[in-house]
């Protein structure tokens, strides 16, 4: 088999700005990112790719608010939007990659007949089930951003209207409301994944941090209201697959100290040792950098060998070592 890469896209990546946060504009920010991950592919990688689903699920719960307060229509529950979330998105992306495949006339092969041309390769969704432990102290104290941004004019009518929001200040960036993000423990999906990985096919998965489950006292798996990161996810994804790298796409090509100073560096590669100095120095910002470096280094420590933080446009310049910020041992 080819070496395998799993490659997590920022939900916020696929939504560049206020001015364009429909629907088509997520589709052409989805076809931009998609030609560098199929660059990464005809390198001889297979991938698996993730995505946030921040900004959107902020959405669909605001559509959902509005629906119930004007309609009388039903509210959806935070767990549904997640579940709805990987379906729209994980759409895009998968026809996005088809669509790519098709361009360049790339093949898939499978374990019966490595040699032979079967069928133009393919992209699948799967819905990811991810279970996460009941009493993780997140479902206390919310801390994972969701929605659009919010200005210093906005806030204070926000913070009237929705009294049960949780709000906080995101990285200088604006306001943001938060929800509980409780630490994922383990892909449900793991076995189809893997199937469909020795069939050929590029394989989308534990979209926006996937469906967190727990197990109820009769041994079912029920869905709860909260948002797992998605970095977490794909680093927890990318140790089940056993994959040769961690690739996190985010707004930089690189990493950064003392980032938006005058003095702020570029780090090309560091250590898990130098990567924890940092973090307690408090280099990286809570809610963007800091989960990126904190999911390569659970990576690493659980088995992984590299893990890359860089931009869409230098995904396969990474992972031949040109590009981004490589994290090892």
């Amino acid at each position: 088999m080819n070496k395998l890469a799993v490659i997590a896209i920022g939900g916020n990546s696929l939504i560049k700005d206020n001015a364009h946060c429909s629907i088509e504009d997520q589709y052409v920010a989805v076809c931009e990112t998609v030609r560098h991950i199929v660059d990464l592919i005809e390198r001889d990688y297979d991938v698996v790719v993730s995505h946030g689903n921040g900004p959107q699920v902020g959405y669909m719960l605001r559509r959902s608010e509005i629906a119930s307060e004007v309609g009388n229509i039903h509210p959806i529950p935070l767990v549904n939007c997640d579940a709805d979330s990987q379906g729209a998105i994980g759409y895009q992306i998968q026809q996005a990659l088809d669509n790519e495949f098709r361009k360049r006339y790339l093949y898939q092969t499978n374990d019966f007949c490595l040699d032979c041309k079967k069928s133009l390769k393919t992209a699948v969704t799967i819905v990811t089930q991810i279970a996460v432990n009941k009493n993780d102290p997140a479902f206390t104290t919310p801390t994972k951003p969701i929605g659009r941004f919010y200005t210093e004019d906005e806030i204070t009518d926000i913070k009237i209207k929705y009294p049960h929001w949780d709000i906080i200040s995101d990285s200088g960036r604006g306001y943001r409301r938060v929800v509980a993000s409780p630490k994922p423990l383990m892909i449900l999906e793991e076995d189809p994944i893997k199937t469909l990985l020795r069939a050929g096919f590029c394989v989308i998965a534990a979209g926006g941090g996937g469906i967190p489950v727990i197990k109820t006292i009769d041994n079912q798996w029920i869905g709860v209201d909260a948002v797992i990161d998605k970095d977490f996810a794909t680093s927890l994804l990318a140790n089940q697959l056993e994959a040769d790298l961690l690739l996190i796409s985010t707004g930089v090509e690189k990493v950064y100290i003392n980032f938006g100073k005058q003095n702020q560096q570029g780090l090309d590669q560091i250590t898990i040792a130098e990567a924890k100095q940092y973090i307690k120095e408090g280099q990286f910002a809570p809610g963007s950098m800091l989960p990126k470096v904190e999911a390569a280094i659970k990576f690493i420590k659980n088995g992984g060998s590299e893990a890359i933080i860089t931009d869409p446009a230098h995904l396969a310049k990474a992972a031949l070592g040109k590009a981004g910020t490589h994290i090892v041992k």
